[in-house]
């Protein structure tokens, strides 16, 4: 049997249902395809549930600091990694439930649980079932790239998605790849008790930033007792009785090391190896993300690919901002792209960084002459008085227009007080305007005039 709906959406991650709702508000009957569980990634894998572990472990640092403040706390601190899970869990499910139940509650909006496949460019089936549309978009996301490093057959690992599952307390938590999973995970387990090292392939940690910030980063690190080992050229696995060794051959320190886990976090790859897409004629790129144009339309007329599984971000915020671009295209009649985005995104640590528009290395690779304002936050009162006082806030300015080129807030509030440096950019205002504004006293924020005031070549 086959249904005929206006428009089909494969997958209830972050764009999907949101879409759905514009879709059926705008009176279209809308099919919406989800085959495991709804929220995507942010609310089963991502966002929701590390931010919820990272508050856990946040506290518990916080606790185990307390005589620096003052307080004391007897009996010292340990954590309950099962009660950990439980609050982690209880926070997902509610989440995930309250998606579902809007969803299926949703008029003119049928939901399927099942696998889709493409049998044409505007035909899917579905378990048993055949549906149709004129307009199908695809918002699959994508899942943790295993990489084929000797050895990773023969040792059991653990994922950004199956260290989920964990509640126990790792020994020793070996990470391979100092990217923002890895780095997160790291500070957290850490946090909880564990020994943990990173293991970076690359020469520096989070390779996408500048020298600067990387550096902060392994400062923090170090200092809290995780082991940071880079130049790790060739990394490979074995299994051990007690766990897993993991050979390094990094220009300096041990060869191997031996954890109790392993955690993969070297990427993530999209999930459209399965979906059909040459029966459709969806072209792909070489590593499987779905070429768009900056409308995120397809090659194939009546199909968008939204969120992780196109390539044009990585984010929950550009996965929504994806379902804004096209409800605006498809509903509204008007003309927004992808390229009108600025780029920004936040690493989860504390201190937390907060990052936006081009880096300082990005900026004089255009060529233009560039001003930049920095400060540690050694300066900075609020993290002072809040006894947070590492990283350092730093603003890359065009000298000769005054346009705000980027900046990155590597401390406490960061990823926060970042956003009135992306709400001046996105309002194309220059420096100077931000430069005069008045910002509350005692914030973070305060700052940010004061450092635009303090430029230099």
């Amino acid at each position: 049997m086959n249904k005929t709906f206006d428009a089909i959406v494969i997958g209830a991650g972050q764009a999907g249902p949101s879409l759905a709702g514009r879709l059926t508000a705008a009176g279209m009957t809308v099919a919406l395809v989800e085959r495991h569980l709804f929220g995507g990634t942010c609310v089963n894998t991502g966002c929701t549930p590390t931010k919820t572990l990272v508050a856990s472990a946040e506290v518990a640092h916080r606790c185990r600091r307390a005589r620096e403040f003052g307080v004391n706390i007897e009996g010292g601190v340990s954590v309950d990694m099962h009660a950990v899970k439980e609050r982690k869990d209880a926070i997902v499910t509610e989440s995930r439930v309250g998606l579902e139940q809007w969803l299926r509650g949703m008029n003119r909006c049928t939901v399927y649980q099942g696998h889709a496949r493409f049998v044409s460019p505007h035909e899917l089936r579905v378990g048993d079932e055949s549906i149709t549309a004129a307009r199908i978009f695809i918002n699959v996301g994508g899942r943790a790239l295993v990489p084929d490093l000797p050895g990773v057959d023969r040792v059991p690992y653990l994922t950004n998605t199956s260290i989920l599952d964990l509640d126990v307390l790792p020994r020793h938590l070996v990470i391979v790849g100092g990217s923002y999973i890895g780095l997160e995970f790291a500070q957290m387990y850490r946090r909880f008790g564990s020994e943990v090292t990173v293991i970076e392939k690359g020469p520096r940690l989070i390779s996408r930033e500048d020298d600067d910030v990387s550096a902060a980063v392994r400062a923090v690190f170090e200092h809290e007792g995780i082991t940071v080992r880079t130049d790790a050229e060739c990394i490979r696995f074995a299994p051990h009785d007690a766990g897993v060794v993991v050979g390094v051959e990094c220009e300096s320190g041990a060869p191997e090391i031996l954890g109790s886990q392993v955690l993969l976090a070297v990427g993530r790859r999209p999930n459209t190896d399965d979906l059909g897409l040459d029966k459709a004629g969806v072209a792909m790129d070489d590593h499987g993300f779905i070429l768009v144009d900056e409308e995120l339309r397809t090659n194939v007329p009546g199909i968008w690919a939204l969120g992780d599984c196109n390539g044009k971000g990585a984010f929950t915020h550009t996965a929504y901002n994806d379902f804004e671009i096209v409800a605006a295209n498809v509903l509204d009649g008007d003309s927004r792209r992808v390229t009108d985005r600025i780029p920004c995104y936040g690493l989860f640590i504390d201190p937390p960084l907060g990052r936006v528009g081009m880096t300082e290395s990005e900026a004089r690779a255009t060529g233009r002459s560039i001003r930049i304002g920095s400060r540690p936050m050694t300066r900075v009162r609020r993290a002072v008085e809040k006894g947070e006082s590492q990283g350092f806030m730093k603003i890359v300015v065009d000298a000769e227009n005054h346009e705000i080129l980027g900046a990155a807030i590597l401390g406490v509030g960061g990823d926060e007080a970042v956003h009135g440096i992306l709400d001046t950019m996105a309002a194309k205002a220059s420096s100077q305007t931000l430069r005069r504004a008045v910002h509350i006293h005692p914030t973070v924020s305060e700052l940010i005039p004061t450092i635009l005031g303090e430029l230099r070549p």
